[in-house]
């Protein structure tokens, strides 16, 4: 098979990751720096993107897009996809519920070929290897593992129902995210008691205990910005299942108070006084 030309929206530090791996099997990786931050141009130039001029331009080049973006832009995105009546396989890679990916895939039907994908891990750097599950329609997902085979980026199909890639990326990184800020509450209650070190020290005798590591509460806090709207999404997924959504409700709640802490590089010390105060 031919390699494919692959664009890419829109690529932040996971979706540049995931853009460079592609680019191992595909003709060229494109995006659209239109509109992008400066970090977004850094990012696409380390990672070996092709800039083009427009969205159009970019859907008209393209094979496969993957799309890699904030939760809540995630239909708005496909909707302009839509408009510009894009004929590939599209990959809905986003932390969305699976309601949302059912609705994306009804908008692009007429045209292109949606794929349900879930990223399970971290970005595909530094000796990473993340998951990307994937579900739809067969010859569209193995076209995708195709893309990624001898990557860094590690792929599992899961069947043909869209939604099923998302419900599973949505259930795993309900319980990892509300597990790290239920450490970084109880580490801030413990130390409003001056018993913090003893709450580590009790932890740290269980090596399987997210207590045991509080030094990941400033991470959580860097993507605090990110994390609370997948946990909304993750909520949503919960209700719709008949389920109470009210503990990621929270969780995300407590995410909020982190929203401006994204690339700050806060200490443990500061994340938990910015909690504490927000």
């Amino acid at each position: 098979m031919d390699q494919p030309t692959v664009g890419i929206l829109h690529p932040g530090s996971m979706g540049a990751a995931v853009a460079a791996c592609a680019a191992t099997n595909a003709a060229a990786v494109l995006w659209c720096p239109t509109g992008r931050s400066p970090a977004s141009v850094t990012r696409a130039e380390q990672s070996g993107l092709t800039p083009v001029a427009t969205m159009r331009e970019l859907l008209d080049r393209s094979d496969i897009v993957i799309s890699l973006c904030p939760p809540a832009a995630a239909e708005d995105l496909a909707r302009d996809v839509a408009g510009h009546r894009f004929v590939g396989v599209y990959v809905e890679a986003n932390a969305i519920n699976p309601t949302r990916v059912q609705r994306i895939a009804a908008l692009l039907e007429d045209d292109a070929t949606v794929v349900d994908g879930g990223v399970v891990g971290s970005p595909p750097a530094g000796g990473k290897t993340p998951t990307l599950y994937l579900s739809g329609r067969d010859d569209a997902a193995r076209r995708i593992q195709a893309l990624f085979e001898g990557t860094a980026v590690r792929t599992a199909v899961l069947g043909t129902e869209v939604g099923k890639a998302s419900a599973l990326k949505l259930a795993y990184a309900s319980f990892q995210k509300t597990s790290r800020v239920l450490v970084a509450l109880a580490v801030g209650m413990a130390r409003e008691h001056g018993v913090d070190q003893e709450l580590i020290e009790v932890a740290s005798r269980r090596t399987d205990s997210y207590l045991s590591e509080p030094q990941y509460v400033a991470k959580t806090a860097d993507r605090a910005w990110r994390w609370g709207p997948e946990l909304e999404e993750a909520a949503d997924a919960l209700e719709a299942a008949g389920l109470p959504p009210e503990m990621l409700r929270a969780a995300a709640s407590t995410l909020a108070r982190w929203n401006d802490a994204k690339d700050s590089e806060l200490t443990l010390t500061e994340a938990l006084d910015r909690l504490a105060q927000p």
